[in-house]
């Protein structure tokens, strides 16, 4: 039998590479994860039995497929996990660590703390290797649990296969989501109200079961719904009492958020959510204006009334159609809301649910994410951060590993659905995520909320949300009894809109302006609360 090999030279070290399976040398500077399935064929489901190794002889140290296997060694379960992406190449794999005799066993893969179920996730389509991890660290950086990330290489029955991200996967553990264990025969009382891991995705490959929301989502141009499906416990543990009372506690979050009273602090929505987690998960999927954001791949959790029992929104999941990398719906352009998606694609089958526009009309949530903004612009997602950990992690897989890659699935120069920017080299692509999240970072400073506030005569002015498209909401607050005035202009400077009430008493007060037939383009306002100071600025009509 002929061998067919290929000999490169990447920074001083040969690596000889047989990409048809029938030997494999490797040497690499990230850890080298080897499986064998026996012959056995992938599938998407059910797992099937496999070996698995992997070899980390720790940071600074080169690792070769030929040393022992001393970060783990053992059975595995192994299945192709993915929707769109299966019908990439290069398939990502779910993975539950096994013991001789088929039982689930934890251990701390790559340093990370131990569990028995991972994902080895194949990046295809983006061609940086690292939006997922990226998202993720942001993330975290929140404060917010997200799931960690090793990089490492991997050979698949004696195939070279490429760079792969072994990810922690999205599940209960005192590691990962940190909820109460809810056993099937807890069914009362405070054991009945957590923990519950819930999700919004596709239902492809799920199993999990669930139910359809009682309200549709906004702008949509057909019968879509938002299906809510158990992710914990799963289906086959779940109890009827357990179902009966999620649902139910999803329905009153959502029936008080509809409600005249939403914004009440002891009845309205923050009775059921914790607002501050909507604020972190919002600020995630539109620093990278993740398409897939709040409508797949979308999770939630609830721990027990005693220990909170608010509804939080997370961990984050799926951004490898993140930061520019999708040239459909609302585009890999580096301005626009996520939020405004169905109006953008109403035709698509998944949309968002009504929440996030209606949270916005909150000015205590609006209040709180423009502080929220402003603490971590000026600190965790400052541009030269982001911009230092990117150009980090490209320091070390483009030392070698990206070369190996590159060959093994030679995407790079050619448009994989769904890109936006088609580079020429690795390094081209890299540059272009950093110009890209400059330019979404200025866009969101420019657009997120601001409370516009005149101290000395206890006066406050907002108008959201901007860009605008077919209402513009005014906030404005009196000190005295007066008249509140604001006038549009449109670029050329003529006046375009006015609008005047009068209050007979002092506070907060609320407006709705129609733009439904304002045409696209720039506007200028000036508005005149009571005897206040005046307030002037400028928005856009998309």
């Amino acid at each position: 039998m002929k061998f067919w090999t290929r000999f490169v030279v990447l920074a001083g070290v040969a690596v000889a590479m047989n990409f048809s399976g029938y030997t494999q040398t490797l040497s690499s500077n990230l850890p080298i994860v080897v499986i064998n399935t026996a012959g056995a064929t992938i599938l998407d489901d059910p797992k099937i039995v496999a070996d698995m190794g992997i070899i980390d002889n720790g940071p600074g140290q080169r690792n070769s497929v030929t040393d022992t296997y001393n970060n783990y060694s053992g059975k595995i379960g192994i299945e192709i996990r993915g929707s769109s992406s299966q019908s990439f190449p290069k398939k990502q794999y779910s993975i539950e660590l096994r013991d001789a005799t088929g039982e689930g066993v934890s251990a701390p893969l790559l340093g990370l703390p131990p569990e028995e179920d991972w994902v080895l996730f194949a990046p295809y389509n983006d061609k940086t290797l690292m939006r997922d991890v990226l998202a993720y660290k942001i993330g975290r950086d929140l404060n917010r649990y997200a799931p960690r990330t090793r990089f490492c290489e991997l050979v698949l029955n004696g195939n070279y296969e490429g760079i792969y991200v072994l990810i922690e996967k999205i599940k209960r553990d005192n590691n990962r989501v940190d909820i109460n264990k809810l056993n099937p025969d807890e069914n009362s009382g405070n054991d009945l109200t957590g923990g519950y891991i819930i999700k919004i995705d596709k239902e492809t490959g799920s199993g999990n079961g669930g139910w359809t929301s009682s309200y549709v989502p906004p702008n949509r141009s057909g019968n879509q719904t938002i299906y809510f499906q158990y992710d914990y416990p799963k289906a086959e543990d779940i109890s009827t009492e357990q179902k009966n009372y999620i649902r139910q506690f999803m329905l009153n979050f959502e029936t008080a958020l509809t409600g005249a009273g939403f914004t009440d602090p002891v009845n309205g929505y923050t009775r059921y959510a914790d607002a501050d987690s909507f604020i972190d998960f919002f600020i995630v999927n539109e620093v990278s204006k993740n398409v897939d954001g709040y409508r797949l791949s979308t999770f939630m959790h609830k721990q027990r009334d005693s220990d909170g029992g608010k509804l939080i929104m997370g961990p984050v999941w799926d951004f490898n159609l993140g930061f520019g990398n999708a040239d459909y719906c609302t585009s890999g352009n580096p301005e626009g809301w996520v939020t405004g998606f169905n109006s953008i694609c109403p035709q698509d089958y998944w949309l968002i649910p009504f929440w996030w526009g209606r949270l916005y009309q909150d000015p205590v949530y609006r209040s709180k994410l423009a502080a929220r903004w402003a603490e971590v612009r000026s600190n965790q997602l400052q541009t030269s951060r982001l911009h230092t950990y990117i150009d980090s992690v490209y320091s070390v897989l483009h030392s070698e590993a990206t070369f190996r890659n590159f060959q093994r699935w030679p995407v790079i120069g050619l448009y994989v659905w769904p890109n936006f920017f088609v580079g020429s080299s690795y390094t081209e692509e890299v540059n272009w995520l950093k110009t890209w999240i400059t330019n979404r970072m200025n866009w969101l400073d420019a657009n997120m909320p601001q409370v516009i506030t005149a101290v000395e005569s206890n006066t406050s002015f907002q108008v959201y949300p901007n860009p605008f498209l077919n209402e513009v909401y005014l906030e404005y607050s009196l000190s005295e009894p007066g008249k509140f005035e604001v006038e549009w202009f449109d670029s050329s400077g003529k006046g375009f809109h006015k609008f005047s009430e009068t209050q007979i008493s002092k506070g907060t007060y609320q407006t709705t302006i129609n733009t439904q037939n304002w045409p696209s383009g720039l506007y200028y306002f000036r508005a005149q609360p009571g005897s206040g100071p005046a307030f002037s600025g400028k928005y856009i009509r998309q």
